[in-house]
């Protein structure tokens, strides 16, 4: 039987203590409810809030891939020919607009994995 790593749940969303339940209730890409987060794992009960306000702190992790994807854009274009300032704003806005539920999501995911306390469990 193959155990799944760390990695492999994390890129899939999956319960940081069991690596099977979903952490979110929908795909990435149901664009009307991709925010929506279940509770609790519905393999071992493991609550994905750990104390109330707690993905307040994902905002900073957001905040890091916006700034990412912005410098990416702005670079590739600007190799690409450095085209008028209406393009990189163009370019920086529809990025950020498709790029809205990956950061969303995995800005969660990231801080959930690394500081919400919770350890792996082959048990559970």
């Amino acid at each position: 039987m193959h155990v799944k790593t760390w990695k492999d749940t994390l890129y899939s969303g999956k319960c940081p203590k069991c690596r099977k339940g979903n952490i979110f209730k929908t795909s990435i890409f149901d664009l009307s409810g991709f925010w929506k987060m279940n509770s609790h794992c519905s393999n071992c009960e493991v609550s994905f809030e750990p104390e109330p306000g707690f993905y307040f702190g994902a905002m900073f992790v957001s905040y890091a891939i916006s700034v990412a994807l912005f410098a990416t854009i702005g670079t590739a274009l600007y190799v690409l020919g450095n085209p008028a300032d209406w393009v990189y704003l163009t370019a920086i806005v529809v990025g950020a607009i498709l790029f809205t539920p990956f950061s969303f999501r995995y800005s969660r995911i990231l801080f959930l994995y690394f500081f919400g306390g919770i350890r792996y469990d082959p048990t559970a």
